[in-house]
């Protein structure tokens, strides 16, 4: 079947359907180097011919629902990625499916996502799956962001330097109150604390991470507690937030920026380490978003630069997204060598999906069009001059 043959138009006053079209599929991935039913490790193996259709109409969102249903499979997910997004493909996709993509565009600019009231829904879906999953698959520190890989001789190293890094590029001085927004398993407040002399006050919207970071952090001086942070209204010296801002959302920047504004301290210091895109985009993932991080929304340079303008200086901005791909192929390796003992709980389904998210996400990352970045804000008022720190 030829291109021009995808589309077939019912007769006058009905609206055009779509037609099973294996071939524009072929034609696309052939585009990237992949070949449907190929010998390479990044190629496509078909076992049911509707997953075409399923990826014409309901693009990213298709493609991981039918490799979760077993309707495809490929020995390197995160080789197949990356080499999809070099071409743009989910746009390639979208000229098919002009409508779908509107109602994301829409969805996303027409409505805050991200309230009070929903802020809790990412840690009911994801963050609460179970302990044991993140336990299996993370370093001992439970960090759930990106490593620091210069010089590093694994995982658990790569997330220590990570940790120090962040406590150096802070100044943190022993006596002084962080805030940590978003603060996971309690890793880097148990670092701050332990190896700082820092005193740690936590928030996060999960409550099984609020459980197990309070146990992690016993006997030190580290308080978690179950909140957003719109309703924060403590003072602190620093204020730091981990692989939290993807959360937040473009209607929630001005206030989420004006909040880290009114509990910092004057001489104090803001560390925000986010993921990033290369190019601002109205939407997110389709698939990230009902399965793994619901009403989440990666920002660009553009979209932190202008919400942090007329409210923080930026003293400095890291770039080493590159570390995330090795970060997240650890994290699959860790976790798929786990899998026997979780097997039983969790299901071949949800492998499938944890696999997909994983390996999908290196490919961003290597891709380039996913970045990761540390910036260190401060208010007008600091006098102090900021060295910068690797």
């Amino acid at each position: 079947m030829r291109r021009d043959d995808a589309i077939a138009f019912e007769p006058a006053g009905k609206a055009p359907v779509l037609k099973e079209s294996p071939a524009v599929i072929r034609d696309i991935a052939a585009e990237a180097g992949i070949s449907i039913n190929g010998d390479s490790p990044w190629d496509i193996q078909v076992f049911d011919e509707q997953v075409y259709r399923r990826i014409l109409t309901k693009g990213s969102l298709g493609f991981g629902e039918s490799y979760m249903d077993g309707m495809w499979e490929c020995d390197r997910l995160d080789q197949l990625v990356h080499r999809l997004l070099s071409i743009d493909a989910e746009e390639k996709i979208g000229s098919w499916a002009k409508i779908r993509l509107l109602g994301e565009v829409l969805r996303h600019n027409l409505f805050n996502l991200q309230t009070n009231q929903r802020a809790f829904q990412v840690g009911e879906q994801h963050y609460d799956i179970g302990n044991d999953v993140f336990e299996a698959m993370l370093d001992p520190t439970m960090s759930y962001s990106c490593g620091y890989w210069h010089n590093a001789t694994g995982l658990a190293d790569a997330q220590q330097r990570k940790l120090d890094m962040i406590c150096r590029k802070l100044e943190l001085q022993p006596g002084e109150r962080m805030l940590e927004i978003g603060c996971g398993w309690g890793g880097l407040a148990h670092f701050a604390a332990q190896h700082y002399g820092v005193e740690v006050v936590g928030i996060t919207v999960s409550k099984e991470q609020q459980k197990l970071a309070s146990e992690r952090c016993s006997g030190l001086p580290v308080s978690i507690e179950l909140m957003d942070y719109r309703d924060l209204n403590e003072r602190f010296d620093k204020v730091v937030s981990v692989g939290m801002f993807e959360h937040v959302g473009p209607k929630n920047y001005a206030t989420y920026f004006d909040t880290v504004h009114r509990v910092l301290k004057d001489d104090g210091l803001f560390l925000l380490h986010t993921i990033g895109i290369n190019v601002t985009s109205p939407k997110t993932d389709a698939w990230i978003d009902k399965y793994i991080f619901p009403n989440g929304k990666l920002p660009s340079a553009k979209e932190i630069a202008s919400a942090v303008e007329g409210r923080l200086l930026i003293e400095d901005w890291h770039n080493f997204g590159a570390d995330y791909d090795r970060t997240l192929m650890a994290w699959w390796e860790n976790f798929d060598k786990a899998w026997p003992g979780l097997e039983a709980t969790y299901g071949k389904r949800f492998y499938r999906m944890w696999k997909y998210y994983l390996l999908c996400c290196a490919g961003f990352f290597r891709s380039r069009q996913g970045q990761l970045w540390q910036l260190v804000l401060s208010k007008p008022e600091r006098e102090w001059v900021y060295r910068s720190v690797r």
